[in-house]
């Protein structure tokens, strides 16, 4: 039994560590600092710091409904800097 909880953990383990994160990924709040996002609104970057957050959560809840700006940026943020596997 013993040995089964250590493989497990073990194979867990191998997996998280060939997650990669982008720049500023690790530290959503300030992910927008790592990125020239100079050019896009606020409402954009505020999303796009929301959607990052979002991805590095455990429970990282419903996407936002509607459109505009903070809804894109939401997205992209979440894309950004979710966990991307290593090939």
């Amino acid at each position: 039994m013993r040995r089964t909880v250590l493989l497990l953990l073990i194979l867990a383990g191998g997996c998280a560590s060939n997650d990669q994160l982008r720049p500023g990924a690790d530290r959503p709040a300030s992910v927008t600092s790592s990125l020239n996002l100079s050019g896009f609104p606020p409402e954009f970057r505020r999303g796009f710091t929301d959607g990052c957050s979002a991805a590095r959560s455990i429970f990282p809840g419903a996407r936002p409904k509607g459109e505009g700006q903070y809804v894109a940026g939401w997205q992209d943020g979440f894309d950004y800097c979710k966990a991307r596997a290593s090939n």
